[in-house]
């Protein structure tokens, strides 16, 4: 059982929604990137999303790709991240912390010797959005018998003759992405997505966490109340790019925690 199984077994347990965040590693810069992170589980972040910088991202909005840009213009790299993700897991062995990100640096490092140093870095899990199922023997299933899960994206436009091969090899969660297009781009509803959730969770027992187009700690409640939690990322990034500081950052993340706790 990864950290990531157990906090959905205590969540669960509890009758409580997820509530997940998304921050770009290194953005503004190491130290107040580490800080954010490391102030999460006390905003009522019960895992945490971190981004790994990539030059030529797809699926992230203009919020999440200047962040990228202003980490990698710090000097962030992969082996940047994961000692940051070591740095975090000093002080807390049992938050879940999900890297995120595209696989060509992964490639780049040598998919073995990532995984071993992600492991040691105590990542739990790998979000890597341009790997299609289509390509789980590059990194998906070496990731499951390393001990990582593997999390897939599911879309309103995925139906019903792909998803069975969207669920294939995924485990720890499924992330509903709750809009068509790229982060930060729109507004999720409540009433699109429940149904999409309730047709993914007819194919799964995997936990179903929306994301994309979650800003407010309203609209955190009323995703949650139609799904297993809710991820919020642009907003938050958005916090960092204006330059508040890490306490102003962990306030705003405290009140989508607590929106998305009542979901």
């Amino acid at each position: 059982m990864t950290r990531i199984d157990a906090k959905f077994a205590d969540l669960k347990a509890a009758g409580k929604k997820a509530f997940v965040t998304y921050v770009m590693a290194g953005d503004p810069d190491y130290e107040t990137s580490l800080e954010v992170v490391k102030g999460l589980p006390a905003a009522g972040v019960d895992i945490i999303e971190l981004g790994l910088p990539f030059t030529d991202p797809m699926a992230d909005g203009p919020t999440i790709q200047l962040a990228g840009q202003r980490a990698l213009d710090g000097g962030m790299t992969l082996e940047r991240t994961l000692q940051l993700a070591a740095d975090f897991r000093k002080d807390d062995d049992t938050t879940p912390i999900v890297l995120m990100g595209y696989y060509n640096p992964i490639y780049n490092r040598g998919v073995d010797k990532f995984l071993d140093d992600a492991k040691a870095a105590g990542i739990d899990g790998l979000i890597v959005v341009d790997l299609p199922p289509e390509e789980d023997e590059e990194l998906c299933i070496p990731a499951q018998k390393a001990g990582l899960n593997f999390i897939r994206l599911a879309t309103p436009t995925t139906d019903d003759a792909r998803l069975p091969k969207v669920l294939q090899n995924t485990s720890g969660f499924v992330y509903y992405v709750s809009i068509t297009g790229i982060t930060g781009a729109a507004e999720a509803e409540a009433g699109d997505v429940g149904p999409e959730v309730a047709r993914i969770k007819a194919a799964t027992d995997l936990p179903i966490i929306v994301g994309f187009g979650i800003n407010t700690p309203e609209k955190a409640e009323k995703i949650a109340s139609v799904a297993d939690g809710a991820v919020v990322g642009s907003a938050i990034v958005s916090q960092i790019a204006s330059g508040k500081s890490p306490a102003e950052v962990l306030a705003f993340v405290k009140s989508l925690a607590d929106g998305a706790h009542k979901g």
